[in-house]
């Protein structure tokens, strides 16, 4: 009952509150002469520095999902939720060079989105409008799941009721006020919160990692109680050790996420949002950081296999593994640092909800409703339909969560890594070379995307008695091999796009089918802050040149 957590949800209050009148205050720092411009509502003015860039990309990309997902995964599977914690090291390296590149051809031709990128790089508004419905698409389970995240937190104060309105309403009262300070600061309002967001998340986590096994008997009698836990199940798949059963989705659920990570649109907007390509080059030397700070996170899974925590019920039954980490706090911590702790979760989902829901709503105005619905509309004229659209998003995804059974959520996330990953070949390739033919990609991005939906429709989820679209994990043995091990669905699907993308180039190269232009060109990619050829108002494509040479 919420009566016995009276302190934790005053404390919850405060902070959730001050937070959200720092998002209104946004709207005044840094304010321009003129918000009404993509540039500054949605991308900050291109002038974050280096510190503001580490929170505000730190806060996008581990969310308030990450502080509960992770450690109910190792709770549940051990092991093989360690995954997150090796992708999120792997990616820096992967992206660096990428980002950079990305960040300097933007930055030179006013792009706000990789659609954006990818209509000037092949001459396709057809290719750009699956890029921007796919980033979109993807990116809508991701905002629903920042709800997934607070309403664990809330199920544990009891302040979640009996009926489905009383249940969500304090969800929808927490989305209406960041939907409010989103719409009228943009993406100032995130960077402006990542840093109390960060501050709070850091000094939980560092604190529970010396207090949980103080408390609890030391590390060592934590994995002992870990692994007697598994030791009991019929599974083959989970344990303290990954075992020959789960390597190969370890491996490529790894390396398949570390590849999606920065195909997210909201990623991308973090970057873009950045003054100059140093600030690039040393977040992404910096962001591992954050990965320390998962890898501790995800420990607390077995803290509270040890501390016997049991999970609270979902309305059909099955067990929310996702309340295991606010129900350690609970029982552990002291009420007023559990209420700060419960505040760290909820505020970890107002960050990376508004970059998503900012991110979403700029690819449908610079890539659907300019392109295709109004394409003489002003800079004025797209702010004001991102604006509106980041409200229809956020509504989208709130409806989602209270209509559908959350768990759902979960498995859409794994789904939208396999979605975004289809990006692949047009959007991180396309930063390298202009080789592939734009109808290859466009063919590639299909039977990728084809082949992706074909496998997580036949993966079954036992623990929700969910037949299709139950996660990624795809059994090799539907592919015809005599084995129980398992594949992420993901990896082979951006296999398969990127082998027919090359072998169609091939073969319309051969038959000399007309390819599109380029608009950009070689020195676009190592532009800087002040270069002088930076177009600074984009209200049309840049000019057409024909198609160069292969690698740019």
């Amino acid at each position: 009952m919420w009566r016995d957590h009276q302190l934790e949800i005053v404390i919850f209050v405060v902070l959730f509150v001050g937070v959200s009148a720092l998002g209104f205050v946004a709207a005044r720092w840094r304010r321009p002469d003129n918000l009404l411009h993509l540039d500054e509502w949605g991308l900050g003015g291109r002038s974050f520095g280096g510190w503001i860039t580490w929170f505000l990309v730190g806060g996008d990309l581990y969310t308030a999902y990450t502080f509960v997902a992770v450690p109910a995964l190792l709770f549940a599977s051990g092991a093989a939720g360690f995954f997150a914690v090796p992708y999120t090291v792997i990616i820096y390296p992967l992206v660096f060079l990428v980002l950079v590149r990305m960040w300097s051809v933007s930055h030179r031709h006013g792009f706000v989105t990789p659609a954006d990128f990818v209509r000037a790089r092949f001459q396709s508004p057809t290719l750009a409008l699956l890029i921007a419905i796919t980033g979109i698409v993807a990116t809508m389970p991701y905002i629903a799941l920042q709800l997934v995240g607070i309403e664990a937190v809330l199920k544990t104060m009891g302040v979640t009721g009996e009926s489905a309105v009383a249940r969500h309403l304090p969800i929808i009262i927490a989305f209406a006020i960041l939907a409010a300070y989103t719409y009228s600061s943009g993406l100032r309002a995130p960077a402006l919160i990542a840093f109390v967001k960060d501050t709070l998340i850091y000094v939980v986590i560092l604190v529970a990692v010396f207090y949980l096994p103080a408390k609890l008997g030391g590390w060592g009698a934590i994995f002992d109680a870990a692994d007697a836990k598994f030791a009991k199940t019929a599974s083959a798949a989970d344990g303290i050790l990954l075992n020959a059963n789960n390597q190969l989705q370890y491996i490529t659920l790894a390396l398949g996420s570390a590849l999606a990570l920065f195909l997210y649109p909201h990623s991308l907007t973090g970057v873009l949002a950045s003054k100059n390509r140093d600030v690039i080059k040393r977040n992404m030397s910096a962001l591992p950081a954050y990965s320390l700070l998962l890898g501790l996170i995800a420990l607390l899974g077995y803290a509270a296999i040890a501390a016997n925590i049991t999970p609270l019920k979902n309305p059909n039954g099955t067990n929310d593994n996702n309340t295991v980490v606010p129900l350690l706090f609970d029982k552990i911590f002291p009420d007023w640092f559990a209420g700060v702790a419960y505040a760290a979760i909820g505020i970890g989902a107002l960050v990376p909800a508004a970059i998503m829901s900012i991110a979403a709503a700029n690819l449908f105005t610079r890539n659907i409703y300019k392109e295709y619905l109004r394409r003489d509309a002003t800079p004025a004229q797209e702010a004001t339909a991102s604006k509106i659209m980041s409200l229809l998003v956020k509504v989208g995804a709130l409806v989602f969560v209270v209509f559908v059974d959350p768990q759902f959520s979960i498995d859409l996330q794994l789904i939208g890594g396999v979605i975004i990953l289809q990006t692949l070949p047009a959007v991180a390739l396309g930063l390298f070379t202009r080789w592939f033919h734009r109808g290859a990609l466009i063919a590639g991005w299909a039977a990728g995307m084809g082949l992706g939906m074909w496998m997580l429709y036949r993966i079954p989820n036992a623990a929700t008695k969910r037949a299709h679209f139950g996660g990624s994990a795809f059994p090799l043995k539907d592919f015809g091999f005599d084995t129980p091990k398992t594949i992420y669905a993901g990896f082979v699907a951006v296999a398969v796009n990127l082998v027919i993308a090359a072998l169609l180039t091939l073969i319309l190269r051969a038959a000399k089918v007309r390819d599109g232009g380029d608009a950009t060109e070689y020195g676009d990619y190592f532009a800087d802050e002040n270069d002088p050829r930076i177009t600074a108002t984009p209200t049309s494509p840049a000019p057409t040149r024909a198609a160069p040479d292969p690698i740019t």
